[in-house]
């Protein structure tokens, strides 16, 4: 075949009559032609035909993306997403000898580890969503009635425990012997002061820094105290500082912060007690208060509030809104929104 094909190419058979360097002239010609010949195709896929199908390709999908808008129709009912859980029902995962509970907290970032604290068993914590416990404050803890646990946001493995049960009842139990401290998520514990506060209500720690710790303490119930109030740290619990105290028988019974703006919290007072005959839970010591200096001054709250005023619980429900829930003495209870200006 190619014998035939040399035989009837004018220029290859004018080849085999030429010296060698003829020969070798008209080879590196023949190359040239056919390396211009590339170059050329080469240019003509570049500014040509690619330009032309990534052209044709994106049409045709925009084309595609047009017939399924057009096609698509907006849902006319909405869905009601309550429905999803209608035969979801509450069960109790344990552990069933811890007692009552009145302290619990999640892990930022873990969906299985949780820590709850029991009025009379101290502190449990599980890593399987509930399915096993673990007592970890046996040991370590001298009193068993925990009222507050919070971990930390920044440093999971940080976490504070408040003793005493914070629930006012006609049967309480011990009372607590201050905050305890781990930085090994539970593995072990230190004493963090405190002692005479005897029943904690709640703890919260600064977002990015796990040593500014804040305390609510309802303080002693039984009698009048000072230790009573908030308290702060920023030191990591190594001492402690009253930056709200109204008198010798309210205490702090709920602290919320604005984790956008950590320099402002919220803190709810009770006058409360227990006599033989009954429980006291409101009175003229009772007050919501808010700081905006990281507890440096207080504010009382009373525009909007009712005059008799008991245990309160107040949470940040969005950006610019706190509630409140509001108790007075025969179990009534309010609900209060409040917009928070500047933060």
């Amino acid at each position: 075949m190619g014998k035939a094909y040399f035989e009837k190419n004018e220029y290859f058979d004018s080849c085999f009559t030429l010296s060698w360097e003829q020969f070798e002239s008209k080879i590196f010609s023949f190359n040239t032609i056919i390396q211009n010949l590339n170059y050329a195709t080469m240019a003509l896929m570049k500014n040509f035909i690619l330009p032309a199908l990534f052209f044709s390709i994106a049409a045709s999908a925009f084309s595609q993306r047009k017939n399924v808008n057009q096609s698509a129709s907006p849902l006319s009912v909405s869905v009601d997403l309550n429905a999803y859980y209608d035969s979801v029902t509450w069960r109790s995962i344990g552990p069933f000898r811890g007692g009552r509970s009145v302290a619990v907290s999640g892990v930022e970032g873990d969906i299985s580890t949780y820590y709850m604290g029991t009025t009379g068993g101290g502190v449990w914590k599980t890593d399987d969503m509930g399915n096993t416990w673990m007592n970890v404050s046996d040991g370590f803890f001298t009193t068993g009635s925990v009222g507050a646990i919070a971990v930390s946001e920044s440093e999971p493995n940080t976490l504070y425990v408040g003793m005493g049960e914070h629930a006012v009842r006609g049967v309480m139990t011990h009372h607590g012997d201050g905050v305890y401290k781990s930085t090994d998520a539970g593995k072990t514990w230190k004493k963090a002061g405190l002692e005479q506060t005897q029943h904690i209500a709640r703890i919260v720690i600064h977002p990015r820094d796990p040593n500014i710790v804040y305390v609510a303490a309802q303080g002693a119930l039984y009698g009048k105290s000072q230790e009573r109030g908030v308290y702060k740290s920023i030191d990591g619990g190594v001492t402690w500082k009253k930056v709200l105290f109204v008198d010798d028988q309210s205490g702090c019974v709920e602290i919320s912060m604005d984790y956008n703006n950590p320099q402002v919290l919220y803190a709810a007072i009770n006058e409360y007690g227990r006599l033989p005959w009954k429980v006291i839970s409101g009175g003229a010591g009772s007050g919501l208060y808010k700081t905006s200096d990281a507890g440096v001054t207080w504010e009382k709250i009373h525009n909007g509030l009712p005059k008799e005023l008991g245990k309160m619980a107040v949470a940040k429900k969005s950006i610019c809104c706190w509630k409140a829930i509001l108790t007075k003495n025969k179990g009534a209870c309010l609900s209060l929104t409040m917009q928070a200006k500047n933060g």
